[in-house]
């Protein structure tokens, strides 16, 4: 149960991809766009860093990388009218201090690149390599923070005529589901049909404005206040860090046994606790089970010790009325649940998941309007003990481009202390998630100890 998964020999992962750039030019809109600034809400705000996504295509020989080159180029020159913001730049209104897009139609950075190596030759992409980071446009060098593209696509081929396609965009550009709805989108427009978007998109990030006045109704421990005024802040100044060289990493793979097997555990008993409603979710037994093992890894000698897990939660459906599900900009918001060490090693399963259901339940519309008015008022970011970043269940490696779906779909990953990613697995094996975990070496071994006992053992409720 709960397999630790084979990292490849530090022999066999290759560190340098041998990535040559072809082509470099500028993607603009196929029609002209009305020149504005994008009002970003104080969500997207806070989210002033790149995020980096590679998906990797294997062969087919009816789109060769060259020709595929061309049409993700004007699929993407057609996507960027109706994602007009993608093709603005970032900046700072000086009157409000508030970051704004400047929707003036400068452009989408396409690079057309060639690696040595074949697909097969850079091996197991399950594993973080950073190599991956050849394959995404980072930065562009020489060219003002503001100005530099809100986004970067870069198509890398293979010797074998397989291919990667990485994306770096802003992150205040798109949370995780409107960044799959924008490869949705792009991907309609790759087929030679001239048929509309997928999905429409809904642009107008004024529906999570801060009311006027701002109310602040709940106290919000899991958001930190920032000193420094938004748009000055030092953009590698993470949440969580610790220093690279210091973490050990490793990848946890529960399958979908695993995540049944602790929906099992999870179930409370009703006749002693006189609870049958808690919400079972895949995502809330297995944040419940990292919680556990981070926790008690960290500062279990400790029984009294407080500890707060922090997660996203999409907040779409919770506002009243709901936004448009096609709303692109940052609609998520950080719940949280604290417990003391020992409610964690002692409590059953069941009630480190009816904590964590609860942290999500507390989302409300008032909740949710009152967290982004703290926002108007204090500025700030999550704060917590760690942070739990999902990419399971977004979807990338579903969306259906001409020449077939990516045989994986990843982050570029930048190890940070107390930040756990969840992501897919590369088989079919649908309800399985990986875990990476990277942590100072000692903390690791007691995480890796507890990620398997606590699995194994049976809830004394039963």
């Amino acid at each position: 149960m709960g397999t630790l998964y084979q990292s490849p020999p530090a022999s066999s992962i290759v560190r340098d991809l041998k990535v040559t750039i072809q082509d470099t030019s500028v993607v603009f809109p196929a029609k002209k766009t009305e020149k504005r600034f994008m009002f970003l809400s104080n969500i997207d705000q806070v989210l002033n860093f790149y995020v980096q996504t590679v998906d990797f295509f294997p062969a087919n020989p009816e789109f060769p990388p060259d020709v595929v080159a061309e049409k993700l180029k004007t699929a993407l020159s057609k996507v960027l009218v109706s994602y007009d913001f993608m093709a603005g730049r970032l900046k700072l209104n000086q009157e409000s201090g508030r970051l704004e897009i400047e929707c003036n139609g400068q452009g989408v950075v396409y690079c057309v690149a060639s690696s040595d190596y074949s697909l097969d030759d850079i091996g197991d992409l399950v594993y973080p390599n950073p190599a991956f980071g050849q394959l995404v446009v980072q930065k562009l060098d020489n060219v003002e923070a503001g100005d530099q593209p809100l986004c970067t696509v870069q198509l890398t081929s293979f010797k074998c005529g397989g291919f990667a396609v990485g994306i770096s965009n802003n992150h205040c550009t798109f949370d995780g589901l409107s960044f799959k709805i924008f490869l949705q989108n792009l991907a309609s427009q790759a087929f030679d049909d001239n048929k509309p978007l997928a999905i429409t998109p809904a642009n107008d990030r004024t529906l999570l404005a801060a009311r006027n006045p701002p109310r602040v109704t709940f106290p919000h421990p899991e958001l930190l206040k920032l000193k420094i005024p938004i748009g000055e802040e030092d953009q590698n100044l993470p949440v969580f860090d610790c220093p690279e060289e210091e973490l050990d990493l490793k990848i946890f793979k529960l399958s979908s046994d695993d995540v049944n097997s602790l929906r099992e555990k999870a179930k409370p008993d009703p006749v002693s606790t006189g609870d049958n409603n808690i919400k079972i979710t895949s995502f809330n037994v297995v944040t419940s089970h990292i919680w556990r093992c981070k926790a008690l890894s960290f500062g279990g000698d400790d029984p009294d010790r407080l500890s707060t897990v922090l997660y996203a939660v999409d907040i779409r459906s919770r506002l009243n009325p709901p936004l448009p599900g096609s709303y692109t900009g940052n609609a998520v918001l950080t719940a949280y649940a604290t417990a003391t060490c020992k409610e964690l090693e002692d409590g059953p399963l069941s009630k480190v998941v009816a904590l964590v259901a609860e942290g999500a339940n507390r989302m409300t519309d008032e909740y949710a309007r009152s967290a982004i008015d703290w926002g108007e008022v204090y500025k700030g970011f999550p704060h917590g003990e760690f942070l739990i970043s999902s990419w399971w269940r977004l979807g990338f490696s579903d969306v259906v481009y001409p020449w077939g779906k990516p045989r994986y779909s990843c982050p570029v990953v930048h190890h940070r202390k107390d930040i756990i990613l969840l992501f897919p697995d590369i088989d079919e094996e649908k309800n399985a998630v990986n875990v990476l975990v990277a942590l100072p070496m000692k903390e690791m071994e007691k995480f890796q100890t507890l990620f398997h006992k606590l699995l194994k053992e049976v809830d004394h409720w039963h």
